[in-house]
């Protein structure tokens, strides 16, 4: 019997970050080519990091407004 386990991506292409996000491959492109974020670049292929494509969320997300507010 096989066993079969399920593996996590790390990496993603640029392709992939856009479609994740919604930001564009060349925005992601630019800021790993100016180390902005990082990547992994094997051949013609360029990678982005999960836990990268994670902070760069984290680093955008505002607050909600409930939060932001102490009436």
């Amino acid at each position: 019997m096989a066993v079969v386990a399920m593996v996590e991506t790390e990496y993603v292409s640029v392709q992939g970050a856009e479609i994740m996000t919604g930001r564009s491959r060349w925005s992601w492109r630019r800021d790993a080519y100016s180390g902005k974020i990082a990547s992994v670049k094997l051949g013609a292929k360029l990678l982005i990091p999960i836990a990268e494509i994670r902070r760069v969320i984290a680093e955008n997300t505002r607050p909600r407004l409930a939060e932001a507010r102490h009436d």
